[in-house]
C-alpha cells in the first residue's frame, strides 16, 4: 500500500499541506499548531525531543550541546493537536471491484501522514463489530512505517456498530475525529455525532461508497447476498425500485450532512474508484479539511 499511496509527487506535495484544527488548542504537548497558552517570550515558546524524520532545521544545537540530546525549538505558543482516526472494518467495506477498504487504508495512511508531518498526535483505531481496537499514539515521521504496519493489519469481516463501539472510547477534549466507513452501519449515527461534539471534537466523516453502490447497473430478476450477515433475497429490480434506492441513499447521505452541520462538522463522499490525489488536493481541499 505504501508503494502505491507515496511516490513521487504526491509524496513532495503532502510535504506542503496539513490538517486544518479549526479549535483553539490550549493544552497537550508542544507540537506544530498555534495555542492561547502563554509562554514567557514572544517567540521561544518549548522545546520537544527530536524524534527520527523530523525537521533538523529546528534542531536547538546549544541544547545538544549542555544535554548531549536533540531537542526541536518550538515558536509562537506550537502545541499538538490530537487526531483519533476510525476505521470501519466490516465486510461490507470489502466490496466494489476497486475495495472501499483499499481506499479506507489510503485514505487512513494520508490522515496519519498529515498528522505526523504537523507534529500532531494520531491513534488509528479499528472497529469490528461492537469492539474498538486502538493503535499506540504516533508521533514523529520515525513512527510512520509502524503506523502503517497497523493499517495494513485491518481485517474487513463481520458487521459494525460504530456507535457502541466508538462510545467506549475516552476522548481527548478540542481533538479531531476522523470515521472512514460506508456508514451502513447498526446503531444511531446521530448519538454518535452527538457524543463527538459533547467531547469538543472536530468531526470529519469520510463515506466510501463503491461505484457499484452510487451507479448500480443491475435488473430483472436477482438474488442479493448480504456480506456480512450472508442472508439471501430474491427481488426483481424495477425503474421503481432503483428510484427508492437512489432516495434512501441521498437520504442518508443529507440526513449526515444536517447532523454534522448543526456541530461544525464535515461530510465527504468519496468513490473507492477516484484519484487519490482528486480526492486529497481537490475534494479535502475544497471542503476546508486541508
Amino acid at each position: 500500500m505504501s508503494d502505491k499511496v507515496f511516490n513521487g509527487d504526491f509524496f513532495k506535495n503532502l510535504e506542503n499541506i496539513s490538517l486544518k484544527a479549526r479549535m483553539t488548542i490550549n493544552n497537550g504537548a508542544a507540537g506544530g499548531r498555534r495555542s492561547k497558552a502563554k509562554g514567557s517570550s514572544v517567540e521561544f515558546s518549548d522545546f520537544r525531543e527530536y524524534t527520527p524524520g523530523d525537521d533538523f532545521r529546528r534542531i536547538d544545537w546549544n541544547a545538544y550541546g549542555r544535554f548531549e540530546k536533540l531537542f526541536l525549538k518550538l515558536f509562537m505558543e506550537e502545541r499538538e493537536a490530537y487526531i483519533n482516526i476510525f476505521i470501519d472494518c466490516s465486510k461490507s467495506m470489502d466490496f466494489g471491484e476497486e475495495s472501499k477498504a483499499k481506499m479506507a487504508q489510503r485514505l487512513s495512511a494520508v490522515f496519519t501522514y498529515l498528522a505526523i508531518n504537523n507534529l500532531d498526535r494520531v491513534c488509528i483505531n479499528k472497529i469490528s463489530g461492537n469492539s474498538l481496537i486502538p493503535s499506540t499514539s504516533f508521533m514523529g515521521k520515525g513512527s510512520f512505517q509502524q503506523a502503517l504496519n497497523f493499517i495494513e493489519g485491518v481485517d474487513f469481516s463481520g458487521s459494525t456498530n460504530l456507535w457502541e463501539a466508538i462510545k467506549k472510547k475516552p476522548l481527548k477534549p478540542r481533538a479531531v475525529a476522523i470515521v472512514i466507513s460506508d456508514f451502513f452501519t447498526k446503531g444511531s449515527i446521530e448519538s454518535l455525532v452527538k457524543y463527538f461534539a459533547f467531547n469538543k471534537q472536530q468531526i470529519i466523516f469520510i463515506q466510501i461508497l463503491s461505484e457499484e453502490e452510487l451507479n448500480p447497473k443491475i435488473d430483472g430478476q436477482v438474488r442479493l447476498v448480504d456480506s456480512e450477515t450472508m442472508e439471501e433475497i430474491n427481488i426483481t429490480i424495477t425503474p421503481k425500485l432503483m428510484k427508492a434506492y437512489e432516495l434512501k441513499l441521498k437520504s442518508l447521505t443529507s440526513g449526515m450532512k444536517e447532523q454534522l452541520k448543526k456541530y461544525g462538522g464535515s461530510l465527504i463522499q468519496v468513490s473507492a474508484e477516484e484519484d487519490l490525489q482528486k480526492v486529497v488536493f481537490e475534494k479535502f481541499s475544497k471542503e476546508g479539511i486541508i
